[in-house]
């Protein structure tokens, strides 16, 4: 039977995570390994400065305690697989999107880094949304998963090592088909807000930045961010890698 490890960065008791097990159990063993709480945006940290338990929540589901996506799947894979790797990670199904440069921020996109840094095939899932609407039901998410998952356990994963797929779902749609894209060329703002709690001590809270984006010059693929604006689920590779191969020779004249 095959085994799939999942993990998320909403916290172990999100709807999302909830709707991918479901969908993923009648495809394989499935183990559960999500943080305690929310730990959006935490990009790819891991906790070294204090220990990590985890914490069974249901057969095979654990939360790790003030753990990160990175952590959950750096530990399951040393603790809760002996001697064999799963056959697949799947991070997600994450509360909102994670396209262009956000995945540099993203906990879900992390956990699938962390996968593939051990050799493990590995899928971040994100659902678009609006924030200001109901939750969705995932359930496009949650079948786009599932679909990926199959072609993983039919063949071969695509992509070299150290690359995973990053995928993010049109909201308010039944159904829709997948596209390769590249990550886009977001736009951010400075949205802090500036509080004082009663005893009027200030602090800030920080907001969401819009969806604005900018298409890269020269790509014949349409980014995430266009894929998602025409309702089409995004399917794009990432890698690890981030060095600017194209910058070394300009580089190396500068520093002489």
């Amino acid at each position: 039977m095959y085994e799939i490890l999942i993990t998320n960065d909403d916290g172990y008791e999100s709807e999302g995570l909830h709707a991918l097990i479901e969908v993923l159990r009648p495809l394989a063993h499935v183990t559960v390994v999500a943080p305690a709480n929310e730990k959006s945006a935490c990009g790819h940290s891991l906790t070294l400065s204090h220990p990590l338990s985890f914490v069974g929540v249901d057969d095979d589901f654990y939360k790790l305690e003030d753990g990160t996506p990175s952590d959950c799947v750096y530990l399951a894979l040393h603790s809760l697989f002996e001697g064999e790797k799963p056959d697949l990670v799947i991070s997600g199904i994450n509360k909102g999107s994670n396209m262009g440069e956000d995945i540099t921020y993203s906990g879900t996109a992390a956990g699938a880094m962390e996968g593939v840094l051990h050799g493990v095939p590995s899928i971040a899932v994100s659902q678009v949304m609006d924030f200001e609407k109901p939750l969705p039901d995932f359930s496009l998410a949650a079948k786009t998963a599932a679909a990926l998952a199959r072609k993983v356990f039919e063949g071969s994963f695509p992509l070299p090592p150290r690359q995973f797929l990053n995928v993010n779902v049109p909201p308010d749609i039944p159904d829709a088909p997948m596209e390769v894209t590249y990550a886009g060329y977001r736009h951010y703002g400075n949205d802090a807000h500036l509080h004082r709690n009663p005893r009027g001590k200030e602090y800030y809270w920080l907001g969401l930045h819009p969806l604005a984006f900018s298409p890269r010059e020269g790509k014949a693929l349409p980014s995430d961010f266009e894929a998602i604006e025409r309702g089409i689920v995004s399917v794009s590779p990432i890698q690890l890698d981030m060095s600017a191969y194209d910058s070394m020779q300009r580089l190396q004249e500068w520093i002489g």
